[in-house]
């Protein structure tokens, strides 16, 4: 099952990205994962939460930028080769990647994915034996 992560985008000047975590940590909302991406006039932040309907609201309260755009995020093993697997996993699905970043759990790493077609990557997989996360189970990694 696909989740919700949360797209800002943020004018590329000192103190931007701080103004997006202090609401969020005012509002009690933990970031699971997070990836900036930049230009020189704006950046995109590409981040799980725990609370995405939380997040989205108060940024937009706050004039944020934000959105919703549906990842699969995948456990693996932390150990060599495992994203190697579940890459080659992909590739034998025909599933293209637009762009992925990860983050470490207890014992697991997990991967996010943004794909050009989120239900067809996620039914091929799973006929490969491979299961998504929920965003519930996100919330509690």
């Amino acid at each position: 099952m696909s989740v919700k992560q949360v797209s800002v985008f943020l004018e590329n000047k000192p103190g931007t990205l701080n103004n997006m975590t202090r609401v969020l940590s005012n509002h009690s909302v933990n970031i699971r994962a997070l990836s900036l991406a930049d230009t020189n006039d704006f950046g995109i932040v590409r981040m799980l939460v725990n609370d995405v309907y939380e997040a989205t609201t108060i940024l937009k309260e706050e004039n944020f930028i934000a959105r919703f755009t549906p990842v699969l995020v995948y456990a693996i093993s932390d150990e060599a080769g495992s994203l190697d697997k579940i890459l080659q996993s992909f590739t034998e699905a025909n599933v293209n990647i637009e762009y992925m970043y990860a983050f470490a759990g207890k014992e697991r790493a997990y991967m996010i994915f943004k794909v050009t077609d989120v239900k067809k990557a996620e039914s091929l997989l799973a006929a490969k034996g491979l299961k998504s996360l929920t965003q519930e189970e996100i919330a509690q990694v």
